[in-house]
């Protein structure tokens, strides 16, 4: 390995750190749910605006975050969002207001989501080259499910060695907070140098906006990412149908989540990655017959007997498919170096897609949700995973466009070289 392709891959790895442990803070509820609830002193209600409010100034300000990428230097901005994120969690520990953590986690959204990701986005694509994107893509996906794991529950760990009581909760947001403050730090020192720094245009950012939304192909990457994650979304529901129709144990429950939420994030994206740039050599060509696996695969969910006897035959097939999904999650921002984005809107080339991309976040969980209220049990289920696989349809054909268009962008690419 050359020298190059060493400090590669060392950069790769310190934006990793960073990128699986800046949502923390914002995602306190998936392991301290209750603790919020019981130290806190929050409701089901006010746990809910909290998120709620993280995800709407998130999504507002994913094109802000794209068009910053574009201005600033993003080994400046990567610090600052992680930084920020790690104070706000300093702040955060002390247990505010109501209001006042209302305000903290609409800062949250600022720092990680505006500030922080397309950066970070950014800042992965310039480090490979266009044969490399599915790979580095893919093993940022698989990097952050190690780092966000061992992140998790070294956290956790705190929480039950002070005693699961509140200052247990409190020294858990301070690691959390410290983690998010050294991983700026290191971000800032060790980034020197860095390739994929922000490349300032003669243009101002809105004139690089309004650029990037005139490609055709940027919406289009950004509604191939909005099908994959409105499909990921239905995942969720895997758990509680094991447990309703075939009535998983609840020792098993919680064997069956951590692999369905950990153990498949960190191995689907490396192997999507690598499936992609080796054996498709494209990922949008590989996205295309990933969504059309889906279809199949969810046909067996749905085939398999409804007894206790095929309870393992069901958690087979419902991780096979949660497999393809995680590793088209892996891959499903590399067609942006596809299809020839320029470097200069870059950053709000990716500020576009996730505004779009993540959309789902918003609407996706009620609408599965209504489908299983109105329609109790086993019917539900059936709707709910109908749903995803016309859902994945969709997405097999805005997947197919998009080759299409890498297809007809490859030869003018090569003369563009050459």
């Amino acid at each position: 390995m050359t020298a190059q392709n060493k400090a590669k891959w060392f950069k790769f790895l310190i934006l990793i750190l960073g990128g699986g442990t800046v949502y923390k803070l914002a995602n306190l509820k998936d392991a301290f749910y209750v603790p919020m609830q019981e130290f806190m002193g929050l409701s089901h209600t006010q746990i809910g605006l909290l998120l709620s409010a993280n995800a709407i100034i998130a999504t507002g300000l994913f094109v802000v975050g794209g068009m910053l990428a574009d201005r600033f230097d993003t080994r400046k901005l990567i610090p600052l969002g992680l930084i920020g994120t790690g104070a706000l969690g300093l702040y955060l520990a002390t247990f505010p207001p109501f209001s006042s953590l209302m305000l903290v986690f609409c800062l949250l959204a600022v720092c990680a989501d505006c500030i922080y990701w397309p950066a970070l986005l950014k800042a992965i694509r310039g480090l490979g080259n266009d044969q490399e994107q599915g790979r580095m893509f893919g093993l940022l996906e698989g990097g952050r499910g190690v780092v966000d794991t061992l992140v998790a529950f070294s956290a956790l760990g705190v929480f039950v060695a002070l005693g699961s009581g509140e200052h247990g909760l409190k020294a858990a947001i301070l690691f959390y907070a410290l983690i998010d403050i050294a991983a700026g730090v290191l971000t800032w020192f060790l980034l020197k140098g860095n390739q994929a720094q922000a490349q300032t245009s003669a243009k101002n950012p809105l004139a690089n906006l309004m650029e990037a939304i005139k490609v055709p192909a940027i919406w289009l990457v950004s509604f191939n990412v909005f099908m994959v994650y409105i499909v990921y979304c239905g995942l969720t529901y895997f758990i509680p149908y094991l447990k309703e129709v075939y009535g998983l144990p609840v020792a098993l429950v919680g064997a069956y989540g951590i692999i369905n939420q950990y153990m498949l994030k960190i191995l689907g994206g490396p192997a999507g990655g690598f499936i992609a740039d080796k054996h498709f050599k494209s990922p949008s060509r590989y996205l295309k017959w990933a969504f059309l696996a889906l279809l199949p695969m969810m046909a067996i969910i749905l085939l398999v007997p409804k007894s206790p006897g095929f309870i393992y035959a069901g958690m087979a097939a419902t991780l096979s498919f949660a497999f393809i999904v995680f590793s088209m999650r892996g891959v499903f921002w590399a067609p942006m170096g596809e299809v020839g984005i320029a470097p200069h809107i870059t950053g709000s080339a990716f500020g576009i897609g996730c505004l779009i991309g993540y959309a789902p976040g918003m609407f996706a969980y009620v609408g599965y949700g209504a489908l299983l209220d109105h329609f109790p049990g086993q019917q539900g289920y059936n709707y709910v995973f109908v749903a995803m696989m016309l859902l994945a349809l969709i997405g097999f054909a805005i997947a197919s466009r998009l080759q299409r268009l890498v297809r007809k962008a490859a030869p003018l690419a090569t003369a563009a070289t050459a």
